[in-house]
């Protein structure tokens, strides 16, 4: 068994990570890996620490290790597929300046609406990202930062989405893909890239977000020796962008 090569796939959602062992060669599935996450917040806020995601991340990996019986240096590839729409915010060192707004936090509702009125309507914003701004999507959690935490908004020099957030931790590199992309509310489908006009509408510098990978399946980057010392895997094995969930 412990000539098996397999890859981890992980699922950061939002009350837990898991984390799959697959076996490279058949796909069959090994064993899983759990650990929570903690949500916060009350009256529409929700919000989670992106650290504890990272700390939950490395976790499963090691629960899903053990339970397979097999050893860390059996590992060649690791992906994240994680929960869509959230807003996450870094430093220069690529630290959390706050606690990420989630999917489900509500307070971006009056942004949405605003939002949508900005651009001429419902069509508008379908014609040109595929969607129209609502609570959930990450364009209208910007603009309620700005509006309400403006110095996390200006002090960012970096904005990513929660799976962005654990792929650069992985690979060192600020990368997303085209599903998790598609979500922002500045992505163009239409085009495959971001919009420069929502971004100029949105007040957010290209230069703050993630390059946009081919598929989830493209090799961003390979994984770090911080990240493997941390997560006790070995350094250089394979980072895919991964997707949104």
């Amino acid at each position: 068994m412990s000539s098996r090569t397999v890859v981890i796939g992980v699922d950061s959602s939002t009350q837990s990570t898991k984390a799959a062992v697959i076996d490279a060669v058949t796909g069959e599935q090994l064993a899983v890996g759990r650990a929570p996450h903690v949500v916060t917040g009350e009256s529409g806020a929700r919000e989670s620490d992106p650290e504890v995601w990272w700390r939950a991340l490395g976790d499963a990996v090691a629960a899903g290790l053990k339970e397979s019986g097999l050893p860390a240096r059996s590992v060649t590839g690791i992906a994240v597929a994680g929960q869509q729409h959230g807003l996450v915010v870094l430093d220069r060192s690529g630290r959390p300046l706050r606690p990420a707004l989630l999917w489900n936090d509500t307070r971006s509702a009056p942004q949405a609406t605003a939002l949508t009125a900005s651009l001429g309507g419902p069509d508008a914003w379908t014609a040109r990202t595929g969607s129209v701004p609502v609570a959930s999507i990450t364009a209208s959690k910007w603009q309620w930062l700005r509006e309400n935490d403006p110095d996390a908004a200006k002090g960012a020099v970096g904005v990513r989405l929660p799976h962005d957030f654990l792929t650069e931790r992985l690979a060192g590199v600020a990368a997303t893909d085209p599903g998790d992309a598609s979500g922002t509310g500045w992505y163009a489908t239409a085009t495959g890239a971001y919009d420069p006009e929502l971004l100029g509408l949105l007040g957010l510098d290209p230069a703050l977000l993630p390059e946009v990978a081919p598929t989830g399946a493209t090799r961003i980057g390979s994984l770090t020796e911080a990240a493997a010392e941390a997560l006790g895997l070995p350094a250089g094995i394979a980072v895919a962008a991964g997707t949104g969930d």
